[in-house]
């Protein structure tokens, strides 16, 4: 069905691997197209619990190829962001299911936006990120300058951004954009922990955690109280909640099953 993407789903996961290995997975309008309709597939299937994104071969993504914008109108920036990127990123920040990356590469440009717009960055040792817009005197897109300043604080976040450096997977985790780094052979069985762990939880209620997470950027105080006792309130309808409540009393164990 795709030809930019590998798709495998099992047990609750559903696993979309970049799949332009040759150019180092670099996004052109195909693949944003695949994925973003892939992403919306896996959103309204009730057996998905959990999303994990990852990269074929060395790179998780190098970002935009630059052969799909090279000699094109003025304007092909702004309509690749306003028709590709940008729902590509809002899709991953307002699905209401765990979006976990694997970062199995470099992750550069575009490609550092998606990665930092999950939910869960599991990373290999030899992966590393970069906001290499810099190099091709461009400014950061696809949601960096939102993500990134609220992972690192705004001082490093500049940093990042004015020199494009690359930063490693071990750095990544101390800055808090990367969640937990492996060694590459590794990688593999941590996500699976990840992924074991997200398709055994309460799947509505991690949704709203994602709404008001999100929300929370914008808000203050007393509008987050507000908005999390709207949000308790749907939660605490689902069979899920019901389920915990009796599994708590029962003391054993939930068994929640996403709804």
């Amino acid at each position: 069905m795709y030809e930019t993407l590998l798709i495998q789903q099992h047990a609750g996961a559903c696993t979309l691997r970049l799949n332009r290995p040759q150019v180092y997975n670099a996004f052109n309008q195909q693949m944003r197209r695949e994925l973003l309709q892939a992403l919306q597939q896996a959103e309204a299937d009730p057996q998905v619990r959990v999303v994990v994104l990852t990269g074929e071969g060395k790179a998780f993504s190098s970002g935009q190829d630059l052969q799909e914008v090279r000699n094109q109108p003025s304007d092909i920036y702004r309509r690749v962001l306003t028709e590709g990127y940008i729902p590509l990123i809002r899709q991953v920040r307002q699905m209401e299911k765990p979006v976990l990356c694997r970062l199995n590469g470099i992750a550069a440009g575009a490609g550092c936006s998606l990665a930092l717009a999950c939910d869960v960055i599991v990373a290999a040792e030899e992966a590393s990120l970069t906001q290499v817009f810099i190099n091709i005197a461009l400014t950061p897109d696809s949601g960096s300058s939102f993500l990134l300043p609220r992972m690192t604080g705004l001082q490093r976040a500049f940093e990042l951004a004015a020199t494009g450096r690359r930063v490693s997977a071990r750095e990544a985790q101390q800055l808090g954009m990367v969640n937990e780094v492996v060694p590459l052979d590794q990688l593999d069985e941590a996500v699976q922990k990840q992924v074991a762990y997200y398709v055994n939880a309460p799947t509505k209620a991690i949704g709203l955690i994602k709404r008001m997470l999100n929300r929370s950027f914008q808000s203050d105080l007393e509008s987050m109280m507000q908005y999390e006792t709207w949000c308790q309130e749907i939660a605490s309808r689902t069979a899920d909640h019901r389920e915990g409540v009796q599994a708590f009393l029962e003391k054993r164990r939930p068994q929640f099953q996403g709804q």
